[in-house]
């Protein structure tokens, strides 16, 4: 899957706006109305955006902005700040605050899509790229296609997804949990041995005769893609 968003917001319509465009873009999306659920949803999962409103209940989000730039596992995740309010100073007041970008309501969907992507491509080019590349191994995400060499490698959706994954990521251990998560959904209902199963088909797909395999096992933690394969 691609990058990892989290959106905070309070207002049920633009939540479920802001979910349904990204999500077709690519991302991977989990959603909040509250600026307290924050720090556990990153330590659950560290997102590679956040998109944040301002005016929320309880805890706002400039204070939510704080808290993320002042935790040394959250500093460097870049924030783009939804607001209504529409002053230069506030707007200064965000950025100040650590926010990398800020739009104000209403704005335009595809504008913020335009903003993200270029933001993640700075700090992240393996989360928008259109190929992943690895030595011979090729991942296209526009064609969902996967090559290694000369020969094309064919994989089901889940095995696309998994190789993604990993890909974008290299050398990142990934427990079996949360590829669960990443790959299957929160709400898929299948267990840990399902990733065992679906790694090694995805090892005979990629790996034939004496090719190398490029996923490393993690013994009693998951699995990761070999950050040395085709070097």
């Amino acid at each position: 899957m691609g990058a990892s968003i989290l959106v905070v917001e309070d207002e049920e319509p633009i939540q479920l706006l802001l979910k349904y465009n990204l999500e077709a873009e690519g991302y991977r999306v989990r959603a909040t109305a509250q600026g307290e659920d924050v720090a556990y949803l990153i330590g659950e999962e560290r997102p590679d955006l956040i998109v944040l409103d301002w005016m929320l209940p309880g805890i706002s989000g400039i204070e939510v902005c704080r808290l993320v730039r002042t935790r040394p596992e959250s500093r460097d995740i870049p924030i783009v700040m939804l607001t209504a309010r529409s002053e230069e100073n506030e707007r200064v007041r965000g950025l100040a605050t650590g926010a990398d970008d800020y739009l104000v309501k209403p704005f335009s969907v595809p504008e913020l899509l335009a903003r993200i992507k270029t933001i993640l491509r700075r700090i992240n080019p393996e989360a928008v790229a259109d190929k992943l590349v690895a030595g011979d191994l090729v991942l296209d995400r526009k064609t969902r296609r996967t090559s290694r060499g000369p020969r094309d490698v064919n994989l089901s959706p889940t095995e696309f997804r998994l190789l993604e994954q990993l890909m974008q990521n290299p050398g990142r251990v990934y427990s079996r949990g949360q590829l669960l998560d990443t790959v299957w959904g929160r709400d898929a209902f299948v267990d840990e041995r399902t990733v065992d199963v679906h790694v090694g088909r995805l090892r005979k797909s990629l790996a034939r005769g004496k090719e190398a395999d490029p996923i490393r096992t993690v013994r009693a933690t998951g699995y990761a893609f070999d950050e040395r394969f085709g070097k």
